[in-house]
């Protein structure tokens, strides 16, 4: 009976030191390894093991949403999705984008609506009629190919946005749908993945301006930049007042959203539509300034809102970019921006460290870039 206990002892001991040791090896190489035994299989695919090798995994890599362009007319269109590390993309972008290795395919009819914790979330349409849309969500892990089962199908019209986030309370994924209609009236919907319905939240004080926009995860919320006391569901930006502009940010755990202001420092509306994104787990408002800068504020300590900073002022002219376009994605925490260029298929990087700008001719492909991390997380 002793020496039963001390066997027992050892073969947990031993199974500890496993998973330690697998816990720090990247997601690729384990899809791998849980075909060198059975015990490592098992270990692999546990629950536990799963979430410890998620937090433990490097924020380092970028997911990238790939496409045909819309002209040559003639051309069978085609949309994928692209892993790659951080450090590979910006120093060669178009082999990157044009690498067949960890490339998932798309239909033409799919829209990422977000990423979070190495899931991706997919909204497939279909072709609205009268301004009605029918669609539907899934979850796709681009690094094993696991695909979730469909959400019921949602009827909205066309001027909908939508978010995708993780609520770690319930261990969930959801997706939210934000609908106004003609009166300016946000109808909010939410999606559990694995769940049977749709349930209705709390009407949005203010309506996401770009349904192209997705919502922004960070910290158990979504979040868009909306305009409140619109006046029906058209608008001119040149009417628009800084009063009307507000970040609304929704707790997936309680399903209620609330205002997060603006950074202290804006003091007259942005002659073009800002833009809200997350990248490096920090929440960062982009705009122009008199149509000759861009600003960048970030939040450094998110839902704090003294902690707004102006993290980045720079003229066009300097950074060789078309006015009114925003920054495509923020690397490193803050120090490399990637803007689209002035030509067609060119990347404009710009470090803010050295005032450097470097110019990248892209392949004939479009794309959008996530923040993303491989993981092994199964899609319900």
């Amino acid at each position: 009976m002793h020496m039963a206990a001390q066997h027992l002892t050892a073969a947990l001991l031993l199974c500890e030191v496993v998973m330690e040791i697998l816990s720090w090896v990247p997601a690729k190489p384990l899809t791998r390894l849980k075909l060198v035994c059975k015990s490592w299989n098992s270990i692999i695919s546990h629950p536990h093991f799963v979430k410890l090798h998620l937090h433990r995994s490097p924020k380092n890599a970028i997911l990238l949403s790939t496409r045909t362009p819309t002209f040559p007319r003639d051309e069978e269109k085609k949309q994928g999705l692209v892993l790659s590390s951080v450090e590979s993309f910006i120093q060669n972008p178009s082999s990157t984008l044009d690498a067949q290795e960890n490339r998932r395919s798309l239909q033409v009819e799919d829209w990422v609506v977000g990423s979070c914790n190495g899931l991706v979330c997919v909204a497939r349409f279909l072709d609205p009629i009268n301004g009605i849309i029918d669609i539907w969500f899934h979850l796709l892990n681009p690094l094993t190919g696991l695909i979730s089962e469909n959400s019921p199908c949602l009827r909205v019209n066309v001027h909908t946005a939508f978010g995708f986030g993780y609520d770690e309370s319930s261990d969930s994924y959801k997706v939210v749908t934000a609908t106004r209609d003609s009166s300016g009236t946000v109808t909010a919907q939410v999606y559990s993945f694995g769940g049977s319905s749709w349930k209705r939240a709390n009407s949005f004080p203010a309506f996401p301006f770009s349904v192209e926009d997705n919502g922004q995860f960070i910290g158990g919320t979504l979040n868009w930049l909306g305009l409140c006391n619109p006046h029906g569901d058209d608008y001119d930006w040149a009417a628009v007042t800084l009063d009307m502009l507000m970040i609304v940010s929704f707790d997936l755990k309680l399903d209620t959203n609330k205002q997060i202001l603006l950074p202290k420092g804006i003091d007259e509306i942005p002659r073009e539509e800002p833009s809200l994104g997350v990248w490096g787990n920090s929440l960062y408002l982009l705009h122009d300034y008199k149509n000759t800068h861009f600003i960048a504020w970030q939040m450094k300590e998110f839902g704090d809102e003294n902690s707004w900073t102006q993290l980045l002022k720079i003229s066009f002219d300097h950074l060789g970019v078309e006015m009114l376009l925003l920054p495509e994605f923020i690397f490193e925490n803050g120090n490399i921006f990637m803007f689209m260029g002035r030509h067609s298929f060119e990347e404009v990087f710009y470090d803010r460290r050295d005032n450097s700008v470097k110019r990248v001719n892209i392949n004939n492909l479009d794309f959008d870039a996530y923040d993303y991390v491989e993981s092994l997380i199964q899609p319900c």
